[in-house]
């Protein structure tokens, strides 16, 4: 009888203990919100700048109720999109050598959701370099823009001069060189690109990548690279168009930026600058190889709106 009713004893206490770790577990370990992004847990978390993202247990996790809970670029945006959408933006020349381009979307918490390639107009062979370059610009476009403020990567070519207000910025979150550089090379550029699922990190200052928003909010970035830093911003500003017919802009979400017309269009110093003959303040460079001084074009007049 005391071997039947401690073995009782034992069972029940077990029995027990699985519940209320099952109870622990469910109610302290966060959701996940899309794809890969953590759900705050117990409504602590703070969220300052408005943007569906807080900081609880010393994680960023999406604050429940947010609209971030139902926006990922990975879920809106496919492979097939986006190499659809490239290929648009390079139908005609943008300013640049006109090669062929790397492209790489992230979602909101950096993650790598796609990565493909286009053709150019006089090539069909992109810059083995330029993959992780695509991804770092995707990386930063998301990791500095928020709901109050679009930022491309043009946008940031000044800034980080010597003596600049954000020097040594292109030197912080630095590239995850085990996501960079992981993988089959056969597979870069395809449905299952090794940076796939992985967070890439990187900060790039340079032309190339823009930030994608969804019902007001940052859902994730896009950056391309391939061509002249010039050529490379308006190729990614295209593409960002051709997805969802310009849904995913800035100024279709009500957030405005720093460039002309009040976007994250590049700035030159004699066109949208303040033309001091400095490149200065949120300018960018206008003499990029392959470019005339000056010539290439804002593009911010054909923005969706």
């Amino acid at each position: 009888m005391d071997r039947s009713i401690n073995s009782v004893f034992a069972t029940t206490v077990f029995a027990t203990t699985m519940v209320a770790v099952f109870i622990v577990s469910n109610t302290l370990t966060p959701a996940l919100a899309d794809d890969h992004a953590p759900v705050c847990v117990n409504g602590s978390a703070t969220d300052p700048d408005g943007d569906g993202w807080g900081y609880e247990n010393g994680v960023s996790c999406v604050v429940g109720g947010s609209s971030q809970t139902g926006d990922s670029a990975c879920s809106l945006i496919t492979h097939s999109d986006l190499t659809d959408a490239l290929s648009n933006a390079l139908g005609s020349s943008n300013g640049g050598l006109d090669f062929a381009m790397w492209a790489t979307l992230v979602d909101r918490s950096g993650v790598v959701c796609q990565v493909t390639t286009a053709d150019g107009l006089v090539g069909d062979d992109p810059w083995p370099g330029s993959r992780v370059i695509s991804a770092q610009k995707a990386n930063t476009a998301n990791a500095f823009s928020n709901r109050q403020l679009a930022l491309s990567t043009a946008n940031l070519f000044a800034p980080v001069q010597d003596n600049a207000s954000l020097f040594g910025l292109q030197a912080s979150n630095p590239v995850d060189t085990s996501v960079a550089y992981a993988g089959n090379g056969n597979a870069f550029g395809t449905e299952n690109d090794p940076m796939k699922g992985g967070r890439i990190g990187g900060v790039n200052v340079f032309g190339g990548g823009v930030a994608l928003y969804h019902n007001g909010n940052v859902i994730g970035a896009i950056g391309v690279s391939g061509d002249t830093s010039c050529a490379d911003h308006n190729i990614a500003w295209k593409t960002r168009e051709h997805l969802s017919n310009g849904d995913f802009t800035p100024v279709r979400n009500g957030v405005g930026g720093i460039g002309p017309g009040s976007t994250d269009d590049i700035i030159f110093d004699a066109k949208g600058g303040d033309g001091n003959g400095k490149v200065d303040g949120f300018e960018h460079a206008a003499n990029c190889p392959g470019d005339p001084l000056n010539s290439v074009p804002n593009v911010s007049t054909s923005e969706a709106s």
